[in-house]
């Protein structure tokens, strides 16, 4: 049969022809069996299919006596070419600059009005999360916080290898500083306490060249309730300087100086033309909506300083108790809140008098501690007051109805034993050179004075505000504010009308604080009445004769 040799011929049976009995039949034997031998050939023809199998090229390198020279031939040549490839890679790497980016220019109409604009915009969004950075190495301070610009209050953690004493926390306004120093803090400063301590304060007074002086007066500096003018950074006091990505937002690098409040000008005087905008001025990165995200300057002691501004941390800042203490929602007096106060002169008339407690931040950097009595009837008031970091003196202050009285008295093991720890001797000391006057010196006496005058009208109820709900003592209160004769007063008043704290904002911008406990006035303070005094005499005379 012939076969075509386009197509494989057709497979034949293998086995015997079936005509063949099965016992002729030769047996089959398979691979692994004992009872065959391999058949003639299969050893060449599995050597010939290994041969296929093994490229030409090993098959000629396999077996040679110069194999393992040709391997380190190679392996050199393979490190040569990695060794030269790394080389080229490095120097080219060094050899590499970025592109050139567009030179410092002249700010456009839209730039020169975003930027006039941002510090407005910081006064509108009202807080921030801030971050600065003050210096360099050894001598760089950290300061980590809030600031309100609508308040405004700055509430900082201060750290840093170069903080020194200014390390802790820090609260302050435009006026007035408080520091809660604490020199076992970590270096490295992290965000305040949202309820801030209520011990440790003390008023301070910062040296103007003082790195933290610095920083305050930036971060106040970066609000304003007007705009700039924009025609001055437009005709040169500011330029653009580069684009940025900060926190996935693009910004605008522009450079002009802080603004600096100036004296007031007359109506026909013209302002000064403005230098023009040059590399030692800050720079600001300004978003689209004129918000501003970094500044970078010098503060005005010469220190480098750099402002992050983290626009989505923005709590409500508590102030301690010197700033006014924990905000309200000042409101109109109800009527039965009205009620409550025009009732407080009779009420204060009607006690016996009260134990007083003050703390007094006086002026930008004294720190006043107290504690007397007080009595509305007998129109006196006694006191010894001493200032929190100098040891070994303090002051009686005395208040009646003659004016006012100091005297300087340094401080004894047994002063106050009869009174209270820090309570002025029982009776007054005549002769302690007593300096008299009949108005008030400083913002102490005005407190005091305003105390004992509590007992009189205390001003139109419908000019009070209540600002919140509070505690002291123990004891809930409403705190209300109103005017006295150009004074900000504040009332703590308790449920039943009693006064348990009053506080008076000082001229520095602080407040100061006066405790009162409802308590009997110790004998020798309130002076005889002279109608009383008149009176026992012809009584004494009269049983006088009696008895004779």
């Amino acid at each position: 049969m012939e076969t075509s040799p386009d197509r494989p011929p057709s497979s034949a049976p293998t086995g015997p022809p079936p005509d063949i009995p099965v016992a002729a039949r030769p047996p089959i034997r398979t691979p692994g069996g004992n009872g065959g031998r391999r058949r003639p050939g299969r050893r060449r023809r599995d050597a010939a299919r290994h041969a296929l199998r093994t490229p030409p090229v090993l098959a000629a390198v396999a077996g040679s006596p110069e194999e393992p020279a040709r391997r380190r031939t190679t392996l050199v040549a393979l490190g040569v070419v990695a060794a030269a490839s790394a080389a080229a890679l490095v120097a080219g790497l060094l050899s590499w600059a970025p592109a050139p980016g567009e030179p410092a220019r002249a700010l456009t109409a839209a730039e020169a009005e975003r930027l006039a604009a941002t510090r407005v915009t910081n006064l509108r969004d009202v807080r921030a999360g801030v971050r600065v950075t003050i210096g360099t190495g050894a001598a760089r301070t950290d300061l980590v916080g809030w600031i309100d610009w609508a308040r405004p209050l700055a509430y900082l953690d201060v750290g840093g290898p170069g903080a020194g004493a200014d390390r802790g926390l820090v609260q302050a306004t435009p006026s007035v500083v408080v520091l809660r120093p604490d020199p076992a803090a970590v270096p490295t400063p992290a965000s305040p306490p949202l309820v801030p301590p209520t011990d440790r304060w003390r008023l301070r007074d910062l040296p103007a060249g003082r790195p933290l002086a610095g920083a305050l007066e930036v971060l106040f500096g970066l609000s304003a309730d007007r705009a700039e003018p924009a025609d001055p950074l437009r005709h040169g006091a500011g330029r653009w300087v580069g684009r940025e990505t900060l926190a996935g937002e693009p910004v605008d690098v522009l450079q002009a100086p802080l603004p600096r409040p100036t004296a007031a000008a007359g109506p026909t005087a013209r302002p000064p033309a403005p230098p023009a905008a040059g590399d030692g001025d800050p720079r600001w990165w300004v978003d689209g909506d004129s918000r501003l995200h970094r500044w970078e300057g010098r503060l005005p002691g010469g220190q480098p300083a750099a402002v992050e501004l983290e626009r989505n941390d923005r709590p409500t800042i508590w102030p301690v108790d010197a700033l006014g203490g924990r905000p309200g929602l000042p409101r109109a007096l109800t009527d039965t809140e009205a009620e409550r106060l025009a009732r407080l002169p009779a009420q204060l008339r009607a006690q016996p008098g009260a134990a007083v407690s003050v703390a007094v931040p006086l002026g930008t950097a004294a720190n006043l501690r107290g504690s007397g009595w007080l009595s509305w009837s007998g129109g006196v008031a006694y006191l010894s007051v001493a200032e929190l970091d100098t040891l070994g003196r303090r002051t009686l202050l005395r208040r009646d109805r003659d004016g006012f009285a100091r005297a300087e008295v340094p401080v004894g093991p047994g002063a106050g034993a009869t009174g209270s720890a820090n309570g002025p001797p029982l009776p007054p000391p005549p002769g302690t050179g007593w300096r008299t006057g009949a108005r008030p010196l400083d913002d102490l006496d005005l407190l005091i004075d305003a105390a004992l005058r509590a007992d009189t009208a205390p001003g139109r109820p419908a000019a009070a505000v209540r600002l919140r709900a509070d505690r002291v003592a123990g004891r809930v209160v409403d705190v209300f504010e109103l005017r006295v004769q150009g004074l900000r007063l504040r009332y703590w008043l308790d449920r039943t009308g009693l006064p348990r704290r009053l506080e008076l904002r000082t001229r520095a911008g602080a407040w100061a604080q006066l405790d009162l406990t409802p308590a009997p006035v110790p004998a020798g303070i309130v002076p005889p009445r002279p109608g009383a005094t008149a009176a026992k005499a012809p009584a004494a005379r009269a049983g006088t004769a009696g008895r004779r």
